[in-house]
């Protein structure tokens, strides 16, 4: 998607090589990344970064369970900007406590906000930041901008901008 695609243009700026995985292939994203597209197994077992960046759908809720934890290297690190319940948060926590897999960072957690005494927030190998990577005035002010135009649109009977379907 295009979130995705933006974060495989800053790691390609680090010459990482680019897997994905997605519903289906974008040939078009590909060419202009030079990513690869894999099966979810092969992304699991071959990625040292696995960034979730899907929406959260009947298919996603729960994608990062235990099995999901199991094919991950060892020393992985998974990173969670996408929606927290795509992440099953006690089979996180216990991975990250047996080392299952090396560290989290996490924009989004399943509950948010978790509890003062949840044991995730007690361990060293995960970031938590909170969810607000558009909480900046011109971002907000261009979501402002973009909404009034959605409204504009809609009102003509017009295609939206952006359209969450």
């Amino acid at each position: 998607g295009r979130i995705g695609q933006q974060v495989a243009r800053r790691a390609r700026a680090f010459d990482m090589r680019i897997v994905y995985h997605n519903r289906r292939p974008n040939a078009a994203a590909e060419a202009a990344l030079g990513a690869a597209y894999v099966s979810f197994d092969d992304l699991l077992s071959q990625s040292d970064f696995v960034m979730l960046c899907c929406p959260l759908t009947d298919e996603t809720r729960g994608l990062i369970g235990p099995a999901a934890l199991a094919r991950m290297k060892p020393t992985a690190i998974l990173v969670n900007i996408a929606r927290g319940p795509i992440v099953d948060t006690a089979a996180l926590t216990q991975a990250l406590q047996t080392r299952r897999i090396y560290a989290a960072a996490l924009d989004v957690t399943d509950p948010e906000p978790l509890p003062r005494d949840h044991p995730l927030l007690k361990l060293y190998n995960v970031t938590i930041a909170p969810h607000l990577g558009s909480a900046t005035e011109q971002t907000r002010r261009q979501m402002a901008e973009i909404s009034v135009e959605n409204l504009l649109r809609g009102l003509r009977g017009e295609e939206l901008l952006h359209r969450v379907v």
